[in-house]
């Protein structure tokens, strides 16, 4: 969902989530998606119900699961000749990303990252100014509250999908 209110903040006006869970669709609409596909759904590969829905794959596509055939299809769906696919989430040690070397040679580009190539000394001071400025809502990241000897309860929710941040209170 961070990756949509970025998307948003700098000027997409089409924002696609993906997501096993239809339910997510109404919170993710907060951070700016305005479409929501649910593979369970389809029966084609999501790269092509992407591909079919936008004219032949996106401009861009941010990956955040880690999850290895997640990052495959964020490559595949982006469009041939400009798409950038940008990886985030981290994969298991052994995963293998196996695509078509067609894919490359139709001069798409393949991005990873580490926390979202973000540098916190250059870019702060202008998440502050959005955010002084309300083009940033950070509140609609918390979503439960903590008291540190519940700290255990914000990983469960966190690995259950269900908490996006928790704030911990120190007792």
């Amino acid at each position: 969902l961070q990756a949509a209110e970025g998307a948003r903040l700098a000027g997409a006006s089409r924002i696609i989530g993906i997501d096993l869970h239809s339910g997510r669709f109404e919170k993710a609409k907060k951070f700016g998606v305005t479409e929501f596909i649910n593979p369970k759904e389809h029966t084609k590969p999501v790269e092509q119900v992407i591909k079919d829905m936008t004219n032949g794959g996106v401009d861009r596509s941010v990956e955040c699961t880690g999850n290895i055939n997640a990052m495959i299809s964020a490559f595949e769906c982006v469009h041939d000749g400009w798409g950038v696919a940008v990886l985030v989430g981290v994969p298991h040690k052994d995963a293998v990303f196996k695509t078509h070397p067609m894919n490359f040679l139709n001069e798409k580009t393949l991005k990873g990252t580490f926390f979202g190539n973000y540098k916190p000394r250059s870019h702060l001071p202008s998440v502050v100014e959005m955010y002084m400025n309300k083009q940033l809502d950070a509140e609609k990241f918390i979503t439960h509250e903590v008291t540190f000897s519940e700290i255990n309860k914000a990983f469960e929710l966190m690995l259950k999908g269900e908490g996006l941040r928790c704030i911990i209170k120190m007792e």
